[in-house]
């Protein structure tokens, strides 16, 4: 069984949720990759390939449930799972009206890891062990986190995907501003333009203690 650990991973969601993992993952699968094409002739060799654009990264992990300890159904987990593939009408870009909705995008931290922004496009939970009562106690869920946007790298320090340069994440702290921010990480408080215009924020006076920002490599 998992050992548990104090430094646990959790999923950060788009809506500033946080849905924390009562194990940490055995292992983590990443992939990346890049499509190449090349047009055949008749009558001719192998062709000079052409580089037609890179495919979103992919984040395969395993989370494990167990609540035995404390009896409670161990679908009050899982079930904030299946909730990152429900449509939530909340979300930035929704319409009514034109029907556009879709799932949330989510963040998978531990650590010094932290993933790109992701959907989750599959996920398998399996149900391991029941009460006497035929209450679920210990569960097991495969997810495959596919990369929404290009934002910022995956893996642990020093990663690098299909972003232009490498990134690191901030955590922000009660009264922080960006020109602060930037001056930590840069050494320079006016290159807080940069980590605006990596993180989407228009209004730099508006941040959100506890939000995440990525800070850009620097470059």
């Amino acid at each position: 069984m998992p050992a548990s650990n104090n430094n646990k991973a959790f999923l950060e969601t788009e809506d500033k949720q946080t849905i924390s993992c009562l194990f940490n993952p055995a292992d983590l699968a990443l992939s990346q990759s890049n499509g190449w094409a090349g047009a055949t002739r008749p009558g001719k060799g192998v062709p000079t390939l052409r580089y037609t654009g890179a495919a979103s990264g992919v984040l395969r992990l395993t989370l494990f449930f167990d609540t035995t300890g404390t009896g409670e159904s161990v679908s009050t987990h899982t079930s904030k799972l299946v909730g990152l593939m429900e449509v939530n009408s909340n979300l930035p870009g929704s319409s009514a009206t034109t029907g556009n909705a879709r799932p949330p995008w989510v963040i998978f931290h531990w650590g010094d890891f932290h993933s790109f922004k992701s959907v989750v496009t599959d996920l398998e939970v399996t149900f391991e062990y029941f009460s006497s009562s035929g209450t679920p106690l210990r569960a097991r869920a495969r997810m495959t986190l596919t990369q929404y946007q290009q934002d910022m790298a995956f893996g642990p320090q020093n990663p690098t995907s299909g972003t232009p340069y490498p990134h690191r994440v901030h955590r922000v702290q009660p009264g922080e501003t960006l020109d602060r921010i930037s001056a930590l990480h840069f050494g320079d408080s006016t290159r807080w333009r940069s980590i605006a215009e990596a993180n989407g924020i228009e209004d730099p006076l508006a941040l959100r203690a506890g939000s995440l920002l990525a800070i850009p490599g620097r470059f």
